[in-house]
């Protein structure tokens, strides 16, 4: 079974102290467990997507710009990886396995090519690490579920601003999507 390691939104704006939609502490708490799932899966030859939410400065057309304060802008320092994950990504971004993904709905496989890079690969399984837990890290297991893809959630390398809602998607992609949890 061939699998691939989603790596959705661990950014300085989503993890960061000073971050524009920070998880905070459970954010920075996954940093060792980010790196290590990442280093693993490109030591392994698998294929490795960094999904990254891309937004314009004052794109009053983004849905998320009524929801959330801007963040992730394009140029900014706020879209950079979190801690030592943007060492390992430039360390390994000229791999042919390392690929950047820009994403502009929660989903990864929304308005991108990410299916179509999987199915290319032979992949089945994917694997899910990232921020957040219950909006893109969910909604990227949705998307992989409906596709038919096998979906595995490392438990200790997921994060979100809201506890209650941590906890409902965990719960979620067991009961509901079937997927493996690792814990």
């Amino acid at each position: 079974m061939k699998k691939a390691l989603l790596n959705i939104d661990y950014t300085n704006d989503f993890v960061a102290k000073d971050g524009a939609l920070t998880c905070g502490e459970p954010g920075q708490k996954i940093e060792q467990e980010m790196v290590r799932i990442t280093e693993d899966f490109i030591k392994n030859g698998d294929y490795v997507v960094f999904a990254i939410d891309y937004h314009q400065k004052d794109d009053a057309y983004h849905p998320e710009t009524k929801l959330y304060p801007p963040h992730n802008i394009e140029g900014e320092t706020g879209r950079e990886l979190y801690g030592e994950l943007q060492s390992v990504y430039e360390r390994n971004k000229d791999k042919q396995h390392v690929y950047w993904l820009d994403k502009t709905r929660y989903s990864p496989f929304v308005g991108t090519d990410l299916e179509i890079k999987l199915r290319e690969r032979g992949i089945t399984e994917v694997h899910l690490v990232g921020c957040a837990t219950d909006i893109c890290v969910l909604h990227a297991a949705v998307s992989a579920y409906n596709l038919g893809f096998d979906v595995v959630v490392h438990q200790h390398a997921v994060a979100s601003f809201n506890p209650d809602g941590h906890e409902w998607a965990l719960q979620h992609f067991e009961n509901a999507l079937g997927a493996e949890i690792i814990k």
